[in-house]
């Protein structure tokens, strides 16, 4: 079998497939590496700026990438617990339905995952790190061999730093990795954020809590929504300010 780091190596290799090869697509190889090597269905990567601005970096597979961006269109989640509060979490469908009912809704009825564990990463170079893993059956989290997804974890960490250190980069945009195609789709939302801000006289809080409102009631996920602001496919005052957003 081989050690962790000797299985996770093989694995990341074997991601290097057309298409994966880009400096820019290191997450995307890495969550499909980690997924690999530990015995979950699905694997993704997001950071938290000092700004509290959520990026996903990269995912194993379009149904893993659902899954995060299902959790930023609700706006809570175990990963989204895990920025703030630096801690794992464990969530069976129970667990679940009773802390994010919104997001287990989505989650179950969106993707085949039941079951999801959230890791804090240490990587100050970024903000906070968290790697969200995807499980199709429920009872696999307890099942985590967690010393296991913490050594690939610091294995992920490692890799993202040593790319940054042989990479040349500024530090207003940050390593290439930080500019995947996920993160930049998300980016599009914090543009957004300002026409909203100005149209309804609100902050960005305020204008954020529209966007996912729209999103949540139209089925759709914040990106698309804000994309379609951006481009002019939807008035910003056509939007409706939440009950309770202050402005």
């Amino acid at each position: 079998m081989g050690t962790i780091a000797e299985r996770f190596t093989t694995a990341l290799a074997q991601a290097e497939e057309p298409g994966l090869t880009g400096p820019e697509l290191l997450p995307v190889r890495l969550m499909r590496a980690c997924a690999r090597t530990l015995p979950v269905d699905g694997a993704g990567l997001s950071v938290e700026d000092g700004a509290g601005r959520r990026l996903p970096l990269g995912a194993s597979s379009e149904d893993a990438a659902t899954a995060e961006r299902l959790q930023f269109t609700v706006g809570t989640g175990p990963c989204l617990a895990t920025h703030r509060g630096g801690e794992p979490v464990f969530a069976m469908s129970d667990d679940l339905r009773r802390r994010w009912l919104p997001f287990a809704e989505l989650l179950m009825s969106r993707t085949p995952y039941s079951g999801v564990v959230a890791l804090p990463l240490p990587l100050s170079l970024a903000g906070n790190i968290a790697i969200d893993l995807y499980f199709t059956d429920e009872d696999a989290v307890p099942r985590l061999p967690v010393f296991e997804a913490m050594a690939v974890g610091a294995l992920v960490t490692s890799t993202l730093s040593e790319a940054a250190v042989w990479s040349d980069w500024d530090a207003p945009s940050g390593p290439e990795w930080l500019r995947t195609p996920a993160a930049r789709r998300r980016a599009v939302v914090w543009e957004a954020l300002g026409q909203l801000s100005v149209a309804h006289g609100t902050d960005t809080r305020g204008a954020l809590d529209l966007l996912r409102a729209a999103a949540y009631a139209a089925g759709r996920p914040v990106d698309d929504v804000a994309a379609d602001l951006l481009s002019g496919r939807l008035e910003a005052a056509a939007l409706d300010l939440p009950e309770g957003t202050g402005r």
